[in-house]
Formats: structure tokens, sequence, C-alpha cells
């Protein structure tokens, strides 16, 4: 070969043809299944959260978030996968992660510490998130808000204004009782539904990121809740009963520990959409649960106020049910 023939080794090599095949289509639905296990797992956090709601908000985060963890690095283990190289992740990784986490987390808890007796309307509120989700991917690049996103909002809204249609005093309708002295705990529920529905979001930019990754989140997230706890709530609160420890734990275990591994692995790997859709199941599914196991009183007004929640996502996302 002549000296012409070879290559300038100055000259950038052309890339290699990459080797990684599109998944099959019973790959995306494995992984599709795969996150629905967490819509099942959120459908019962907030009949957990209101058996754990004596409990501090802070500590709350601290040990449910701890047991998270713990979940984490176990399933990793057995799994045979790395934790600590998948924790070498730029920052704005590590704000989006811990800062969804503790501040979702940090509001739900305490909107249920402040008002454990209007677990229904906390509830209700908290599950605008998937609303929210439809809502602000309109506004990633390439995407537009359309008629179906506003007319979705003004049903979501109406839904809320029904909750809060007390807010000036006392009010107790059929099953909804409103009361102006939780308006602070309403407050938090809506500053989670807003802050889970950006968190998921911005997520979606990240989703090279190893699932591993959530373990990292979890454990600054407890250490962020047990230093909140001890600089700013008064007492240390642990369960008195045998039901108050089951449902830390299932919390820790179930909602707040393995939901967000699957839901990751689902959201990077699945089918996004039908992931989207079938999370406006939580609001019916989590308030039946708490009028099942008496946290709540049922009443048309619950299920209108859901319906208009659930039914205005589902509105503002039909161009994406018509899989358009």
């Amino acid at each position: 070969m002549s000296a012409d023939a070879l290559p300038d080794p100055t000259l950038p090599r052309p890339p290699a043809a990459s080797s990684a095949a599109p998944p099959s289509a019973a790959e995306v639905r494995h992984a599709t299944g795969v996150g629905s296990i967490a819509i099942l797992l959120w459908s019962t956090a907030a009949l957990l959260t209101s058996l754990s709601s004596a409990m501090p908000p802070l500590q709350l985060v601290a040990v449910t978030f701890g047991l998270a963890f713990l979940t984490g690095i176990t399933v990793a283990a057995l799994r045979g996968r790395g934790v600590v190289s998948a924790l070498r992740q730029p920052l704005p990784v590590w704000m989006v992660g811990v800062g969804g986490l503790f501040g979702y987390h940090a509001c739900l808890f305490l909107a249920f510490h402040l008002a454990p007796a209007a677990a229904v309307e906390v509830n209700l509120l908290n599950y605008l998130w998937p609303l929210c989700i439809v809502l602000f991917s309109a506004l990633l690049p390439g995407e537009r808000l359309k008629a179906a996103h506003v007319a979705g909002a003004l049903c979501g809204l109406a839904g809320t204004a029904l909750i809060l249609s007390g807010r000036g005093g006392s009010l107790a309708l059929d099953g909804l009782h409103l009361d102006g002295a939780n308006l602070s705990a309403y407050g938090a529920a809506l500053a989670a539904a807003l802050i889970w529905g950006a968190y998921s979001v911005l997520s979606r930019r990240f989703g090279s990121v190893p699932t591993e990754a959530v373990s990292g989140f979890c454990l600054v997230t407890a250490l962020l809740g047990l230093a909140g706890h001890l600089l700013f709530e008064d007492a240390t609160v642990w369960p008195q009963h045998l039901m108050g420890w089951l449902a830390l734990l299932a919390l820790g275990l179930g909602p707040d520990g393995l939901a967000f591994f699957v839901w990751d692995h689902g959201m990077k790997r699945g089918d996004i959409r039908a992931l989207g859709v079938l999370s406006y199941a939580v609001p019916p599914a989590s308030t039946l649960l708490l009028i099942l196991f008496g946290q709540a009183s049922g009443g048309w007004t619950v299920w209108a106020a859901c319906a208009l929640i659930a039914g205005g996502a589902v509105m503002a996302s039909w161009d994406m049910i018509r899989g358009r």
C-alpha cells in the first residue's frame, strides 16, 4: 500500500456504526408494565400518609426516604448493578432529582400534617400533577399549548374550585368537608402538585442517567429531611400502634421507595404516553382507598371534584390518547 493510501492520523475518524437496536414492541410493553407498578403504589400513598400524619412532616421525609435508599441499593445489589458509579452525575441532575423528591414530599407531608381531617381535599389537590405534567410538557422545545390543553386546565381548575369553595369559612358538603382553617394545607398540596409536574417534565431531559442514581437522590432527600427535622420541628414522634408502624414501613418501601425506581425505568424505556394516561387513574383510586379504610367519607362532591380533575387531565392529553 502506498503512503498516499494511508489514512491521515490528524483527521477525525468517522463515528462507528451503532450496534444498539431499537427496543422491540415486547420490550416497550414490558417496561411500560414495570412503570405502571408505580401508579398502583402511588394509589396507596394518600392512605399510608394519612395513617402516618401524626409524625412531623420532615421527620417523615427522613424516615421514608431512608427506607427508599435502602430499597434502591438492595434492588441494585440483587440485579448486580453498581450504585456508586451511577452517582457521578452533573450538578443539574442532582438539583432536579433532589429538588423534585424533597420539595414534593416535604410539601405533601406538610399538607397531611396540617390538616389530617382533610385527607380527601389534600389528596385531590395533590393529584393535579398529571394535569401539570401535560401543561408543562407543552412548553418543551418543539411543543405548543393547544386548545385541548387550555380546556383541560380549566376543567382541572373547576375541580380545584369545588374543593376550595369553602375557603371563606367552614362548609360541609356531602362528603367533602371544607374549612378556611385548612388553607395552608391546601396551599402545600398545590405546591406539591406543581413541583412534581415540573420534576417529571425536567427529568425527561436526563434520559441517559441510570435508574440507580435515584438511590442517591433518596439518600440526600433523607438527610435534608433529618436536618430540617432537627432544626425546625420541636418533637420527634413515632407511631404508637402497630398499624402506624406498618403504614410507615409500607410508605417507605412502596410509594416512596420502589415506585420511584420502576417509574424511572418506565419513563426511559416504556411508552411514556401510555404511562401518562394511566396516571390519571390515581386520584379516584387513592380517594376510594381513603374512603374504604375510613379515613374519609364519600359523597357526590368528592367524586365530582375527582372526575373534573382526572377528566381535565385526559382532555388536555387527548392528542396523545389518539396517538397524534
